[in-house]
């Protein structure tokens, strides 16, 4: 690993188009799940000017089975769309939550996935398909996620923050924003460039307002980096481009699960290729992505490693993963191998191991809690209650005695 380097991650806000498209895929598998906790979900969701539309399948008791929908179930579909993108904050003229125009095109599950998920005799459930999955956490930041992708990450949560409150009435939903960092002998040093596009208010691209806009910006980056970061060598790009009056769908199509990078470890980290948005938690793209980040964190947050990179495969309709992989990047207390053993041997006890009911059910994962998930990281967050449970830290005694 290099000792002395730059490295730059992004992040998107909820109001860009491909977030908003996610948000709706999760708000949808909230639904479902807050229905019958069993529903199986796949939805894709495309926004574009004055338009959403949902495709995919599903199974939800009480909501469709048989090939039919239960009474005012499409009513209830469209309300949840409708509600995200209010919530999210549009009312423009290019997407309204109230005016735009949706189509749902949900259908049923095919059968022949069914089959390879479903429990039947002594078959245990089966993985929703195939692929490769990744997990990661290093000390970077107390959140023990990559920095550049937590600080951008962080820019955007502020700002939303006081969007919603009125506290900067002049920003609107559409934003990103991107950090670069410094790096020596692993840690970051000094922030190099700061880069910050947000959709805003008319008349904030020239003059007075503009420079309102650009030290507001500065501020929120001066609040949410720490201090010893930031210099007067620290290069800050605010709305290069000059205008950004439209944006959101109005300015670019979104579409689910466009934002992998973003969702996960900011390029730091490698991504299985699997997203997570629209998918119930029997699709491993998501559950198995989950309970590799939880087993990675904690291995750091017991001391045994300062980086941990954690991968798992599965076929379709198979229960056990096909292997397990484990990689403290030369970081680590113990060999690589002995640790593999250890997590191995903790997910079996903690979790009832690494099949998709075994995660499922350790995590507690079958509940309406993925909204949430869909705008500004699905790692890195705080574990409260039922959300965010594989941000928790509690495996890493069980790791330290399965190695002592």
């Amino acid at each position: 690993m290099r000792s002395d380097y730059l490295f730059t991650s992004e992040s998107v806000s909820e109001g860009h188009p491909d977030k908003v498209s996610d948000q709706i895929s999760d708000a949808i598998v909230d639904l479902f799940l807050s229905k019958d906790p069993y529903a199986r979900v796949a939805c894709e969701t495309l926004t574009t000017t004055q338009k959403v539309v949902l495709a995919g399948e599903i199974r939800c008791k009480g909501v469709y089975e048989n090939g039919a929908w239960a009474d005012g179930a499409l009513d209830e579909i469209e309300k949840t769309v409708r509600d995200t993108v209010k919530r999210i904050g549009y009312e423009q003229d290019g997407f309204h939550w109230k005016t735009l125009s949706f189509e749902n095109y949900l259908h049923g599950q095919s059968a022949h996935i069914a089959q390879g998920v479903d429990a039947a005799g002594n078959k245990d459930e089966g993985a929703g398909d195939q692929g490769i999955m990744f997990g990661f956490a290093c000390d970077e930041t107390p959140d023990l996620m990559p920095a550049t992708l937590d600080y951008s990450h962080k820019i955007l949560q502020r700002m939303a923050t006081d969007r919603h409150s009125g506290a900067a009435p002049f920003l609107e939903p559409d934003t990103k924003s991107q950090v670069t960092l410094r790096f020596k002998d692993g840690k970051p040093v000094a922030a190099t460039a700061i880069v910050v596009s947000t959709q805003h208010g008319k008349g904030y691209d020239e003059g007075a307002k503009e420079a309102e806009l650009k030290a507001y910006v500065k501020k929120v980056v001066a609040d949410v980096l720490p201090a010893e970061l930031l210099s007067a060598e620290t290069v800050y790009h605010i709305n290069p481009t000059g205008s950004f009056e439209i944006g959101g769908p109005d300015g670019d199509a979104g579409l689910t699960g466009r934002k992998i990078i973003v969702d996960t470890y900011g390029g730091a980290a490698p991504h299985g290729g699997g997203a997570f948005s629209g998918k119930d938690p029997t699709k491993v793209d998501r559950s198995a992505a989950y309970v590799t980040r939880y087993i990675a964190k904690n291995v750091v947050a017991a001391g045994l490693a300062k980086r941990c990179t954690i991968q798992v495969a599965y076929a379709i309709g198979v229960s056990e993963p096909l292997s397990l992989y484990v990689d403290t990047h030369g970081t680590g207390t113990h060999a690589d191998d002995v640790l593999e053993k250890a997590v191995a041997a903790v997910a079996r006890d903690r979790l009832g191991g690494l099949t998709p009911r075994g995660i499922r059910e350790g995590l507690g994962l079958n509940k309406p809690i993925y909204a949430c998930t869909a705008a500004y990281g699905h790692f890195g967050r705080t574990a409260e209650g039922d959300f965010f449970p594989w941000e928790r830290t509690d495996l890493a005694d069980a790791l330290k005695a399965a190695l002592a």
